[in-house]
């Protein structure tokens, strides 16, 4: 009984030693750059060469959730590490009527967005970013929901994405 036992925590020992060390490494023989290297908040994957970070729709405003009908911005930064440009061409999620790629002024991009080689591309405020139109549901901080982004090269991916929690004013008020 005790070399059985002996054996079975070599073996639990060696599938966890594997698994960090596929993890740690990026799960493939020539990928240096794994999912765990970037400790970005919202929410991360993976697609092809194409490398997801800080994936989340915009926090709601002024203490009230995203109510149904509303356009509610979303945000991502995109790192295509392969050897030639790609282009994010779609993204959809079933909590909206559609998701619009927009320039900063929140006009739609019939092109989408290039990704070129080795560089980061950030989808945020201010930039080129997503537009969730027409919410179907009541979207508060913290909820998660599917989301799925679709490259020219890479493909598509779903994961879930997150509706950043509120960070509000802390500041002291003006009639104190």
């Amino acid at each position: 009984m005790t070399a059985l036992s002996a054996l079975r925590s070599r073996g639990a020992l060696m599938t966890a030693s594997l698994a960090l060390a596929m993890t740690a490494g990026g799960c493939g023989a020539n990928d240096d750059f794994s999912l765990p290297e970037w400790n970005a908040p919202g929410q991360n994957a993976r697609v092809g060469d194409v490398m997801i970070r800080y994936a989340h729709v915009a926090e709601p405003q002024g203490g009230q959730p995203w109510q149904p009908g509303d356009e509610v911005p979303a945000y991502v930064w995109l790192y295509n590490k392969g050897g030639e440009a790609d282009k994010l061409v779609e993204a959809s999620t079933p909590n909206a009527a559609s998701v619009d790629i927009v320039d900063s002024g929140s006009k739609p991009l019939a092109g989408g967005v290039d990704l070129p080689a080795d560089k980061l591309v950030e989808l945020e405020h201010g930039k080129p970013h997503l537009v969730l139109r027409d919410v179907r549901e009541v979207i508060r901080g913290g909820d998660f929901m599917k989301f799925t982004l679709r490259f020219e090269k890479a493909g598509a991916v779903t994961f879930n994405i997150q509706s950043q929690i509120p960070v509000y004013d802390q500041s002291p008020s003006p009639t104190r």
